[in-house]
């Protein structure tokens, strides 16, 4: 027997055939106004919605992914439930779609094999011959009338439940009792495809295809089922279409079964691989998350914090590694602690016991030079270079003293409210003997109301007196402006050159100790190079800021920031650190398309969440940090504090031009 069409899969009605789709449907209102943008958009009706809809899903989901980003554990745990949940699935469907293929090939086999015998047994008693004492003979016409009725329950009696048959005519005009259709079972006639039919009609050969069998009683519910049929001739030589129906009932229940235990130990499986995820995890994570405790604790200092080791497996070793690092740690810490100490110690002992031995010397350099009148050029000379480095040598003293107290916690700030602009004034007046020699003008600016603040007016003068020096200094004899201002909660001193300015990278460094913009060049200018080291300490004390700006050939700007009120946090600054006047030229030449890519480069030190409080142009600034949280704070060179006494000599006046290459 041939088969004929492709048979669908079970519980599908008839022969699978391909359906045209239908006319689409057009998009509903809600979808028009979601593609055309205007649920999105700001200013039309509804248009916050979609985000108002997006932060009350989200929400509740943030505590969720904050804890997914931060448990390792739980992602590896859920990433294996997911990729075994996965390889389950796919194998359920493999065992699931080979088991199917089993059981209806299985079942196709024996049907068609059933179905062969039935078509050749109605062959057969089509094709007996009428004759005396035959059983048909004896009444041929009764035979005719009742002869498919007979051949349908003859066929059916051997397969109670097991199939059913079906006997249609072949033509139209089969509504005769002699030709009406026979079945067995109580089976609906409907339940033929018609395009079974029809490829019974055309075709010489047996056909099948998987069907839902229905009942006429409507007692019981339609069944998946297959139906093999071809077409014959009945005893009067009429073609009639024979079908055998083979319910699947069984063989569903068994799909069922199967499915339902895949299922089970699918789920098991799952569980099974999460608690051992979970487990292996653990092994590993426990250890990771108490080494990364130790180590928080290591770092607030707590050095003395070591893991618990068990075992001799990798965690145990890496645990042992991390003991001794640890270990290395607290003792290298312990002898820097200790350096650190003996050097601020023995600075502290040397600058106090070199007093007295410099106050004797200072003694006697002030009588020989009182009495250089009397002495030959040569040795007047060497009075006065005498006099000069004995006042730096105690500028040095005082400097190293003071940074002592700094780094052994002991400096006190006497806080009391000041008039910052009574301070500029002190501090212009000691500058402007060292000005007119180098040619500049002190201008200020913002004076013109009060700049009152709780400050220590000493060390403010100090650190002012350092910044208006070293401006001189720097400035190549053009003018130094010092701006003042106040706003909110802070105060602040603005000191602005135009000389030789600071290279990128350097406004972070001017504050170290001892630091130089060219180490190869010898200190000439006068200075410590401690004096924005102390400057920054100063500031610190205060609560507040010394920040640095420069461009090369465009100067720099040194700003110092005060709370107005002592313990006050700082908030912003009521200067901006990049002078309006840089700002605007850099502008200005941008405009006009002869910027030369980062001619002009910002090297200020960012501050931590601070922000001026001055408008800012359109271009923001980089951001700006405290100099004071930085390690290793330091200092430029600064020439000729307040106080030294005398001219510059002569020998060094022609040196003083050379360092001007930013030897702060």
């Amino acid at each position: 027997m041939s088969n004929g069409s492709v048979a669908p899969k079970p519980g599908e009605p008839g022969v699978r055939t391909g359906r045209a789709a239908g006319p689409g449907r057009g998009p509903s209102r809600f979808g028009r106004l979601l593609h055309g943008g205007r649920l999105l958009q700001e200013n039309a009706p509804g248009g916050p919605v979609p985000r108002l809809v997006m932060r009350w899903v989200r929400r509740p989901l943030l505590p969720a992914m904050r804890l997914w980003r931060r448990n390792i554990q739980l992602r590896v745990v859920v990433s294996t439930l997911l990729m075994s949940l996965g390889v389950v699935v796919l194998l359920g469907f493999v065992v699931i779609g080979q088991v199917r293929n089993g059981l209806l090939d299985a079942k196709g086999k024996a049907a068609q094999s059933q179905a062969a015998g039935g078509f050749a047994v109605a062959r057969e008693k089509a094709n007996a011959p009428i004759g005396p004492g035959g059983g048909q003979g004896d009444n041929a016409a009764g035979n005719a009338r009742t002869w498919r009725s007979d051949l349908v329950v003859q066929l059916s009696s051997g397969g109670q439940g097991a199939f059913n048959v079906v006997a249609l005519s072949a033509d139209a005009q089969g509504a005769g009792t002699s030709r009406a259709p026979r079945t067995s079972g109580g089976v609906d006639p409907a339940s033929i495809p018609q395009g079974l039919r029809d490829a019974v009609r055309q075709g010489g050969g047996t056909f099948e295809t998987y069907l839902s069998i229905r009942y006429t009683d409507n007692v019981v519910d339609p069944e998946p089922g297959l139906v093999v049929g071809t077409q014959l001739n009945d005893i009067e030589g009429n073609p009639y279409e024979l079908y055998y129906l083979f319910p699947l009932a069984q063989e569903e229940q068994s799909l069922n079964l199967v499915r339902g235990t895949l299922a089970t130990a699918g789920l098991f499986v799952v569980v099974l691989l999460g608690a051992i995820a979970w487990l292996v995890v653990r092994q590993i994570v426990t250890p990771v998350r108490m080494a990364a405790g130790i180590a928080e604790r290591l770092a607030a200092g707590r050095l003395q914090e070591r893991m618990k080791v068990t075992g001799e497996d990798d965690i145990a070793r890496l645990g042992e590694a991390f003991n001794k690092m640890a270990q290395n740690l607290q003792l290298k810490i312990q002898q820097l602690e200790e350096l650190s100490r003996m050097q601020r110690r023995f600075v502290s002992d040397v600058s106090h016991e070199l007093r007295t031995p410099l106050t004797t010397v200072r003694m006697a350099a002030d009588v020989i030079h009182e009495a250089r009148s009397d002495f030959d050029p040569v040795t007047a000379r060497s009075a006065e270079l005498l006099g000069d480095q004995l006042d730096r040598f105690e500028s040095l003293l005082s400097d190293l003293l003071e940074i002592s107290r700094f780094d052994a916690g002991a400096a006190a700030l006497e806080a009391e409210p000041i008039d910052l602009r009574e301070v500029v004034r002190r501090v212009i007046g000691g500058a402007e003997p060292l000005a007119e020699r180098k040619g500049s003008r002190i201008r200020v600016v913002g004076d013109e109301q009060p700049v009152v603040a709780e400050a220590d007016a000493r060390r403010v003068e100090r650190v002012l007196r350092n910044l208006v020096v070293n401006a001189v200094e720097h400035g190549d004899g053009k003018d130094v402006v010092v701006r003042m201002a106040v706003a909110g909660g802070a105060v602040a001193v603005a000191v602005r050159d135009y000389g030789v300015g600071l290279k990128p990278g350097e406004a972070t460094r001017v504050f170290n100790r001892f630091w130089r913009a060219d180490p190869a060049r010898a200190r000439t200018t006068g200075g410590t190079g401690l004096g924005l080291s102390i400057a920054v300490e100063d500031a610190r004390l205060h609560g507040g800021w010394l920040q640095a700006w420069g461009e090369p050939g465009g100067g720099s700007q040194f700003r110092l920031t005060l709370p107005r009120t002592a313990d006050e946090p700082l908030r912003g600054s009521p200067i901006p650190l990049e002078p309006e006047d840089s700002r605007q030229n850099r502008e200005r030449a941008a405009s006009s398309g002869k910027s030369e890519g980062n001619g002009h480069r910002m090297t200020s030190v960012p501050v931590q969440g601070a922000s001026d409080l001055s408008p800012l142009p359109p271009r923001t600034a980089p951001p700006e940090v405290d100099p004071t949280a930085l390690p290793g704070n330091g200092s430029r060179v600064v020439a000729r504090q307040a106080g030294e006494r005398g001219d510059l000599p002569a020998a060094r006046a022609s040196s003083e031009r050379e360092d001007t290459t930013r030897g702060r």
